[in-house]
């Protein structure tokens, strides 16, 4: 599974905390992890938590990542931001237990955490017990087990319905302001990451576009 890394602008500084734990848990899991950044507060491309939610929900749709982690201070304002992508089903994940819930119940492809809300003494071990939550097993198997059946049925109705309510990923790109477009995608790394990665043809000439426009 292709994992993306999405860090903000306020918490640019733990970058390295959270890709760190990030790694360490899912590497040797057979997953891959891709930092679209920030990387460092003195990033030349800053990113706000409503950029994550764009770039969640270009990575998604184009097929450059799997599933996304992402998080601000609170962690809310980019889930927010990420649910209001197509395809984009992120949870909240603040303690291990969030992340197995989600994981089973909801199997979405996104988290977002809260990395200055509660974030302190051995904050990097609650990290790696979330991620480790998330990817050690398979999700979507529903709890408890015997609500499983229904779980998977309501995942089904809400992908549905939110088909409905929103448009393609490919016609937000072009009627979102362009301005925020190619500030999301200005990162020092994400042409290397996404072109090597995302697979949807459309999506990458309109993405080409705006970065060489």
């Amino acid at each position: 599974m292709k994992i993306a890394l999405i860090i903000e602008n306020s918490q640019a500084a733990k970058s390295e905390i959270v890709h760190s734990a990030l790694t360490a848990v899912a590497e040797p899991l057979g997953h891959e992890v891709f930092h679209y950044g920030m990387y460092t507060p003195e990033d030349k491309a800053s990113l706000t938590y409503v950029m994550n939610g764009l770039l969640t929900g270009l990575l998604l749709n184009s097929g450059a990542a799997d599933f996304v982690v992402t998080g601000c201070g609170t962690g809310t304002g980019s889930m927010l931001a990420a649910n209001a992508m197509p395809g984009v089903f992120c949870g909240l994940i603040i303690d291990p237990t969030d992340a197995f819930l989600f994981g089973q119940i909801n199997d979405g492809n996104a988290i977002a955490m809260p990395y200055a809300k509660g974030f302190g003494w051995a904050a990097e071990l609650n990290l790696q017990d979330c991620y480790r939550k998330l990817f050690e097993g398979e999700r979507g198997l529903g709890y408890p087990k015997e609500r499983a059946e229904i779980m998977r049925r309501n995942r089904g109705i809400l992908k549905d319905l939110k088909a409905v309510t929103c448009h393609d990923m490919l016609t937000v790109l072009k009627t979102v302001d362009q301005d925020l477009l190619k500030a999301a995608v200005a990162g020092e790394r994400f042409q290397d990451l996404f072109f090597a990665n995302a697979t949807d043809e459309a999506i990458k000439d309109y993405i080409r576009g705006v970065v060489e426009g």
